[in-house]
């Protein structure tokens, strides 16, 4: 087990200081969500795994009025709080291949930093498809979101891709699917679904 500088409860303090739009909050929860839960089917560590879900978007509340700033402060707010370059630096991966903090060439490469972004991507296209089905994810299937998934039309800025990074991980859509619709169902009150 790795340790962590700081408990859950002051990271979700320290998300809440740099992030207000509820919006916001839900994916985070929702990401630390999933993470918890591909960890627990990997067999590695569930705490670790879903504090990087829960802060993988520090600096989003404070960067997202100029995107391409996304994740430049994260990594001093990081630092401050006493987490590890290790950590900092799976929390950026997220950000590969995107045009933020420079990373647009770069690519990810480790398990862990494949977890990350595919969980985290994978939030948007449950959570639109439970507000579609009137807010519910308790009788949620994998077999209907793989439909949503192959549909462009639906949730359009939700990156398909990234999702399939999931594969690096020895998973195939519908378990990936599956895992992370179980996840989100752990903590369906707390983000407003049922």
């Amino acid at each position: 087990m790795k340790t962590l500088p700081i408990s859950r409860e002051q990271a979700w303090e320290l998300v809440k200081k740099y992030n207000t739009h509820q919006k916001d909050l839900t994916h985070y929860l929702e990401s630390e969500a999933v993470m918890k839960e591909l960890a627990k089917h990997l067999k590695e560590d569930e705490v670790y795994w879903g504090m990087l879900g829960l802060v993988h978007d520090v600096d989003w509340g404070i960067t997202k009025e100029n995107t391409e700033n996304h994740l430049t402060k994260a990594p001093e707010i990081l630092k401050d709080a006493g987490f590890d370059e290790e950590f900092i630096n799976i929390v950026i991966s997220h950000g590969y291949g995107f045009d933020v903090a420079g990373l647009k060439d770069k690519k990810r490469t480790e398990k862990i930093q494949y977890a990350l972004a595919a969980s985290e991507t994978i939030t948007g296209l449950i959570h639109a498809y439970a507000l579609m089905r009137g807010k519910r994810i308790s009788d949620m299937q994998s077999k209907g979101l793989k439909k949503k998934f192959k549909d462009k039309t639906f949730a359009t800025k939700v990156n398909r891709e990234i999702i399939k990074e999931c594969e690096q991980l020895g998973l195939d859509l519908n378990e990936f699917f599956e895992i992370a619709i179980e996840g989100i169902k752990k903590i369906k009150d707390k983000v407003g679904l049922e």
